[in-house]
């Protein structure tokens, strides 16, 4: 399985389209700071769609790509970490 990529391994567009969700679902940066420890784990990951629930958050992946932030409450597809 592969690892999560870190900010510096995603393309431009990838790490533009997270930050622009972040801002929009006000995402606190004390959730992001647990995002990064979680990631500086460089967990594994599936091929196919992910997710993991941070409690105020989730973010969403395929592959080793994270994709999007999700709220609280809003459904996410693919296996939960």
């Amino acid at each position: 399985m592969p690892q999560i990529a870190n900010w510096s391994e995603m393309p431009a567009a990838v790490r533009h389209h997270l930050t622009k969700r972040m801002h929009e679902r006000s995402i606190h940066l004390e959730d992001l700071n647990r995002l990064r420890q979680w990631v500086e784990t460089r967990p594994e990951v599936p091929d196919g769609d992910w997710y993991k629930d941070f409690g105020s958050f989730k973010l969403c992946g395929s592959g080793k790509l994270p994709k999007t932030f999700l709220l609280r409450g809003q459904a996410a597809a693919g296996k939960e970490l």
